[in-house]
């Protein structure tokens, strides 16, 4: 930094506290540059103030400033003045010149203050500046050359030769720039005009204005200028066409645009607006029905137009501007009105036959009419449709005017007893109108359809002993006539000869409920098949019939009955003799019992009701097998009674008792007795064996006949409904198995022996085999297919038909007929030392 030192001698005294103290002042004189680094050093204080720089420290040597910032700062070990902070002239000083800083140098010891003035020197760091970036100057148009335009000037916050000296202007032909000296403001540029100005030629000129300072290097600043021309009424409006022509359809509606006439006026603001009027040739206002808008110019129909009163409009279009002294133009407009197809044909009905026969041949006239169009030549010419889906034809005339409306086909009322039909006439002109008319047919029922019943055949399951005359069961029968034709009545067919189960029936004629006379018994009567006829009121009347099948469900009516033991009196009562030798298991006889009834209604259950030691007889629950359960000892009673109670499953179970007295007799008197009981027996059998062969005989017989009847009866026709019971033909009265299944809301039940795991029921021939899983199942399944299936239901041979293929659910119940047992034996076991166990025993496994 560059520096002087200028210093100045004086002593004064200053009285305090009795003392005098001697203060001199010298000051020191620095200039340096603005915008330094700080730490920037400016001078040595304490060299050129002289003082010691030994004992520079122990005086305290700083500076003071006179500001709230602290621009400098004295380094106290070496007496340098350092740039504290940031040194911006033009914010220090403004335009001030010079710039000029005062700091105060203090030291102690003894006490001395000295004046130091810095000074600070200017750099170009300010670019001249305008007060906007861009400025519009607005010139008339018809302004003279030589006008003068004053510009505002820019402005250089530094100072000297580094402040503003010039201005420039970008190359031009319009205007150029001229420079004049204001005092305080500095230059002011000015824009003087040099050649005329034309607006509709050039609206707009952009200037570009730069000002410049005399630093090294120069900067510069600018100011975008745009000189906006402004409009004098100097061009009359213009049309872009001198004629318009348009074509419009006659029928066009009111509000239709008909065109835009357009002129354009160079001219702007006002003296650019235009406004339009409509003129006749007598240049008055128009009363032509057309509207014309007068600030855009469009041309709309006001009214509707006709082609026979006028075919040609020719108008004028007055476009004037809004000018101080208006400007205007003429434009000519010619509409031409076209003929087009604006009437619609009518139909007109002439007879009409409304009610229809739905028999009616096909041909039969429904209708006439007569079409008419006020058009003329194509656009007068019609043609008429009905819909193609629509049982019904046109049948048109030879002028064409008139047209008959006649039926293609055959009616079916059940199909659809009311037909709307549309009649369309539409003309031949371009584009064209049609106009419609519709007619209601009713078509008439003829009695042409039977009854229909709901089900075919009908299979119903009645309980044995119902009372006489409830209903037990009902058919319903459809007929698709209405009216009278559509009301049913039903009657039991009892033309078959002979005496029929229709004997004991009766039926209500109205809602066809089915009622017995007479109980049914199942035992006696198991299925029974009849025939219902289902008749309409029409004339003629129609027919139809269904097969009804009823089976008898069997009750628990009937008591289990005691075929062995049986007393000549016919109790049942018996005495058997043994031997007091026989082991344990010994079979003493076995008790038989029938139950005429089947299901578990009929599954017979033994149990021992009396017995005088029960120890030593054991009664098998199922097969009433009475056996001993150890040997007999001296002590043991030469005669022992045992009742047994012979019960059936039914909801309300009915039991038999019999009674069995057994002897205990020795060896020799056992052998006797059973040579005399052989022989009473073997009598008894020879009689039975004759019974048997004679009953054999007669139902082999019914067998045959009721083979050859089922099979015409199934081949004649079908019949939907599945064998209920099968039974085995070794049936010896003991229920000792059942199956219950389920198809639908039906169910159903196999009765039978008992049966082996894996053992199977063959109802029938074509491989229908109802195969019963292991028991230890949980379920099956039973598959029917469309066969012929034969069996025995209660002694009597069914021949049961099904249509379907079903898959029947059998849920097979568990008993306890397994004992557990082991899957190893013997079981094996391995031990290594400490009897650790390595190889366990095999536990017992259930079956």
């Amino acid at each position: 930094a560059l520096h002087e030192n200028t210093l100045t001698d004086d002593i004064r005294l200053l009285f305090r506290r009795g003392y005098v103290s001697v203060f001199l002042f010298l000051s020191i004189r620095y200039s340096i540059q603005e915008e330094v680094k700080l730490g920037t050093a400016v001078g040595n204080v304490a060299k050129d103030l002289g003082l010691d720089m030994g004992r520079l420290t122990d005086r305290n040597l700083r500076v003071i400033s006179g500001t709230k910032q602290d621009l400098f700062k004295v380094n106290p070990r070496d007496g340098v003045l350092l740039v504290n902070e940031r040194i911006d002239r033009e914010e220090l000083c403004v335009k001030t010149a010079p710039c000029i800083t005062n700091l105060k140098a203090v030291v102690e010891n003894p006490l001395e203050m000295h004046q130091i003035i810095v000074e600070i020197l200017d750099v170009n760091d300010n670019s001249p500046r305008f007060p906007e970036e861009n400025y519009t100057l607005e010139v008339l148009e018809s302004a003279i050359v030589g006008s003068r335009f004053q510009m505002e000037g820019a402005h250089d916050l530094d100072a000297g030769l580094n402040s503003l000296q010039s201005y420039k202007l970008n190359h031009n032909q319009y205007f150029r720039l001229e420079i004049e000296e204001f005092g305080e403001d500095g230059k002011v540029p000015f824009l003087i005009l040099q050649r005329p100005l034309d607006r509709e030629h050039v609206a707009q000129h952009w200037l570009l204005l730069t000002a410049n300072d005399g630093g090294k290097p120069s900067k510069s600043g600018t100011i975008n200028i745009t000189v906006i021309v402004s409009d004098v009424n100097d061009n009359s409006p213009k049309c872009d066409k001198q004629k318009y022509t348009i074509t419009i359809k006659e029928n066009a509606p009111a509000g239709t645009f008909l065109l835009t006439v357009n002129a354009s006026d160079s001219d702007e603001g006002m003296n650019s607006l235009i406004e339009y009027s409509l003129r006749s040739k007598l240049r008055r206002l128009s009363s032509e029905p057309f509207d014309l808008n007068s600030s855009t110019g469009t041309l709309i129909l006001k009214d509707g137009l006709d082609y026979e009163e006028k075919q040609v409009y020719e108008m004028k279009v007055l476009a004037a501007d809004k000018g101080a002294v208006s400007l205007s133009t003429h434009c000519n407009v010619v509409v031409r009105v076209e003929d087009v197809n604006d009437n619609k044909p009518e139909i007109d009905i002439t007879s009409l036959s409304s009610r229809i026969p739905e028999d009616a041949p096909p041909g039969t006239v429904v209708a006439l009419m007569d079409v008419t169009d006020l058009d003329s030549g194509v656009n007068g010419q019609v043609v008429c449709s009905v819909p193609g889906h629509l049982p019904f034809d046109l049948n048109p005339s030879p002028d064409g005017q008139s047209y008959s409306l006649v039926t293609k086909d055959y009616l079916d009322k059940e199909t659809m007893h009311i037909y709307n039909i549309t009649i369309t006439a539409k003309d031949l002109g371009s584009p064209a109108l049609s106009s419609t008319k519709v007619i209601q047919v009713d078509v008439l029922d003829v009695n042409d359809n039977s009854p229909l019943f709901t089900e075919s055949p009908y299979i119903f399951y009645v309980p044995e002993n119902k009372k006489a005359g409830i209903s037990i069961c009902s058919v319903s029968a459809r007929d698709a006539d209405g009216g009278e034709n559509a009301e049913v009545t039903y009657s039991l067919d009892r033309k078959i000869p002979g005496p029929t189960v229709t004997s004991f029936l009766n039926i209500n004629e109205a809602d066809g409920t089915i009622s017995a006379l007479k109980g049914f018994d199942f035992e006696t009567l198991k299925t029974f098949q009849f025939q219902v006829v289902a008749t309409d009121s029409g004339t003629p009347s129609l027919s139809s019939n269904v097969t009804v099948n009823v089976f008898i469900l069997d009750q628990n009516d009937n008591a289990p009955v005691i075929l062995y033991p049986v007393s000549s009196n016919g109790s049942a009562e018996g005495v058997e003799e043994i031997p007091r030798n026989v082991n344990a298991g010994h079979l003493v006889t076995k008790v038989r019992a029938y139950d005429a009834d089947i299901g578990y209604n009929g599954w017979l259950l033994f149990s021992l009701q009396e017995v005088t030691d029960h120890s030593l007889f054991g009664l098998d629950r199922y097969t009433g097998q009475i056996r001993t359960l150890r040997s007999f000892t001296e002590t043991d009673e030469a005669e022992h009674k045992l009742v047994i109670l012979v019960k059936d499953n039914g909801n309300v179970s009915l039991s038999a008792t019999a009674t069995v007295v057994v002897k205990v007799v020795e060896p020799k008197e056992a052998f006797a007795a059973s040579d005399v009981k052989s022989a009473t027996k073997n009598e008894e059998e020879n009689n039975v064996t004759f019974y048997l062969m004679i009953t054999l005989g007669s139902v082999s017989t019914l067998f045959l006949i009721s083979i050859i009847v089922l099979i015409a009866m199934q081949c004649s026709k079908t019949t939907d409904y599945t064998s209920k019971y099968l039974q085995e033909t070794n049936y010896d009265g003991t229920l000792c198995h059942s199956i219950q299944y389920r198809s639908g809301d039906k169910r159903y039940m196999l009765v039978g022996p008992r049966m082996s795991i894996g053992s199977t029921i063959v109802p029938g021939s074509h491989a229908n085999t109802l195969v019963l899983p292991d028991r230890r199942g949980t379920s099956g399944e039973v598959r029917l297919e469309k066969h012929c299936i034969w069996g025995f239901v209660g002694g009597e041979f069914l021949n049961v038909r099904s249509q379907n293929i079903k898959t029947l659910s059998i849920q097979i119940s568990d008993v306890n007929g397994n004992s557990p047992h082991f899957d190893q034996t013997p079981s094996e076991f391995h031990l290594v030392k400490d009897n650790i166990v390595v190889h366990t025993e095999h536990s017992a496994q259930p079956s």
